[in-house]
């Protein structure tokens, strides 16, 4: 059974209280209304939360509750998938991705996306792992592309264990090393957002601990969403946290959403508090 975890948080008088409007330019997506769909199946319903920019936003909750379908509509992967379907509003930035005149593929070049499993491309080396995506978009030339790709590396702290072996395939790393290969490689497009689905579930404690030290990092320069099954993970280095519900009729329903030290120690919700300390789900 989960208990209830032990944050580890900066003095409270340096955390903003979770009463009043957020300002305008501290918000980096705008979520209105939000529904999702697959086929029959609604897997989301009236999501509307503010991601606050360059900080860690966790989202969290039972199997089935739509987790993973929430951050997919917010780069607008959700819609490749067979029967899937949105309605509502996601603004990055003030821009609705959603208009009919936004390309998505623009879109998931602001917003990246690092997947549950490490996914390198199993035929190409580490180097071109990383300068795959500058290469379809003709972002960067022959020239410029091993600084590109060493900045990502160091970025992702990949570059000291890789540095003397660019050239060995992707798939010759371990397998969190494949995964801060997957984020070097998100970041080489430079993008404002950056998704992660579950990035820690597949590792071992060590290789979770370099991926979560490495968020921290990140979230200087980026925003991140983060969606996890590990409350320590979430109680670590997420600043607020997103509890969704599963269930029948109310799968994909935001029950809280806060500050995290608020959400882990005082929720508002019973059933935030249930699923928390492990009375469900």
């Amino acid at each position: 059974m989960r208990r209830v975890v032990e944050l580890k948080l900066p003095p409270l008088g340096e955390l903003p209280t979770s009463k009043g409007e957020i300002p305008e330019q501290d918000v980096a997506i705008r979520v209105e209304d939000l529904n999702a769909w697959y086929g029959h199946h609604q897997a989301l319903r009236s999501i509307s939360i503010d991601i606050l920019r360059h900080q860690i936003t966790a989202v969290i909750g039972p199997s089935g509750c739509g987790k993973s379908t929430f951050i997919r509509c917010l780069n607008r992967m959700h819609e490749v998938v067979r029967g899937g379907r949105v309605s509502g509003k996601v603004f990055l930035d003030g821009l609705d991705v959603y208009a009919p005149e936004v390309d998505p593929v623009l879109i998931r070049r602001r917003i990246g996306m690092v997947f549950q499993r490490p996914n390198p491309f199993p035929t190409m080396s580490i180097f071109d792992n990383v300068a795959a995506g500058l290469k379809l978009n003709n972002l960067a030339d022959k020239r410029t592309l091993p600084a590109i790709v060493e900045k990502c590396l160091r970025q992702a702290a990949l570059w000291d264990e890789v540095k003397d072996k660019l050239n060995a395939p992707g798939t010759a790393l371990s397998g969190g090393q494949q995964q801060r290969l997957c984020i070097a490689r998100a970041l080489a497009i430079e993008p404002e957002v950056i998704l992660m689905d579950e990035p820690a579930s597949a590792l071992d404690p060590v290789a979770t601990l370099k991926i979560e030290d490495l968020m921290r990092e990140l979230a200087v320069n980026y925003t991140i969403v983060i969606v996890t099954h590990n409350m320590q993970e979430a109680a670590r280095v997420s600043y607020k946290t997103a509890f969704l519900l599963a269930g029948e009729d109310r799968a994909g329903e935001l029950i809280e959403y806060g500050l995290t030290h608020e959400i882990f120690t005082n929720p508002g919700d019973k059933r935030t508090e249930d699923y928390i300390t492990g009375r469900f789900g």
